[in-house]
């Protein structure tokens, strides 16, 4: 269905979902439909297994009134198990509004990173911290009034999504303070160099912060952004097998007593990942992730099921582990870890 169609301007929500309802049939046998088909049941009370033409409006009436409710928050908390989920926030956030031990704080930096350029990320960065970058101790300064205001606000990790040509490495002030100067002049349309030793400069400082702060730094690695433009919000990036985590050598060598959890997206980096996490002590393999709270119940069921199914044949039959020791080694996967890494829960 083209874009247009369901992004179009003014339409009501009940408009979309009709339409998005007609197109569903050539994904019913997806991981997604079924995700969708198990957050109907669980959590909207659907008692069927397809949704289509023939019941999808009074389904949306129904869902419509029960995610109109006061309590549907808690509900969603209740009904999957939740006592806490961690959010990606601006740098700019004031975190302000919520309870930040049950919706914890992450501070992304993407827009430090790749687009302290433009002329609106710079002000930003101003009013967030009320100091005006122009050179490297004062970009210094910022972020680390950014890192503080994050820390107070029980921030556990900062998060960047990586480019695959993304290489990170040690710029020296000098130079950074050359590219700072260029950019800030000249704005996006600056020489490429001097971008690329801004984007180095800031991500270094990032992980030095992290380094004081004692925050793990979530690196989200190899993806396009808009590869294909006439895709919807959020369906427009796609993934790239060239890049590689040799890229990141510096880095993770640089920063032995920062924990760095990665993810990568194309399945043949999956493998290097790993033995990344065997070699490097600071390396995590990780992870997935929900933009809506309401995906975190069949997500989270999938894992468990598949996560059952390993432990007892891979475990428990062809290793002959006990079933209490597979079921603590499955605690440590779905808790665990998490405790430990991020500091929460305990």
């Amino acid at each position: 269905m083209p874009k247009e169609r369901i992004e179009e301007e003014g339409i009501s929500p009940k408009e979309k979902v009709g339409r998005l309802i007609e197109n569903l049939g050539p994904i019913s046998n997806t991981i997604q439909y079924s995700w969708f088909i198990e957050m109907a049941q669980k959590l909207l009370d659907f008692n069927g297994d397809t949704i289509d033409s023939s019941n999808w409006e009074s389904f949306y009436d129904d869902a419509e009134q029960k995610m109109s409710a006061d309590n549907w928050t808690e509900t969603v908390f209740s009904k999957s198990r939740l006592e806490s989920v961690f959010l990606t926030n601006d740098f700019d956030d004031p975190l302000e509004g919520f309870d930040s031990t049950k919706y914890i704080p992450c501070l992304r930096t993407d827009d430090l990173v790749f687009h302290l350029s433009d002329a609106r990320t710079k002000m930003r960065l101003y009013e967030a911290t009320n100091i005006e970058v122009s050179d490297v101790k004062s970009a210094r300064e910022a972020i680390g009034k950014l890192f503080d205001h994050f820390t107070r606000r029980n921030a556990k990790a900062c998060a960047i999504s990586l480019p695959p040509t993304f290489a990170p490495t040690k710029v020296s002030d000098a130079r950074a303070d050359t590219a700072l100067a260029n950019i800030f002049a000249h704005g996006p349309s600056a020489d490429e160099d001097d971008q690329r030793a801004v984007s180095n400069f800031i991500f270094w400082t990032l992980a030095e912060n992290c380094q004081s702060y004692k925050l793990p730094f979530d690196l989200m690695i190899g993806v396009n952004r808009k590869v294909f433009p006439a895709g919807v919000y959020q369906g427009q990036d796609l993934y790239d097998s060239r890049v590689s985590l040799i890229q990141y050598k510096d880095l993770l060598n640089a920063f032995p007593d920062v924990t760095f959890p990665i993810s990568v997206l194309a399945s043949v980096t999956n493998q290097e990942l790993v033995s990344y996490s065997w070699i490097f002590p600071n390396v995590i393999g990780y992870y997935s992730d929900m933009y809506k709270m309401e995906f975190a119940l069949p997500k989270f069921a999938m894992y468990k099921r598949i996560l059952a199914k390993v432990l007892a044949e891979n475990f428990v039959i062809d290793r002959n582990w006990s079933e209490e020791s597979a079921i603590e080694l499955g605690t440590q996967l779905l808790r665990g870890n998490v405790e430990t890494i991020f500091s929460v829960g305990k």
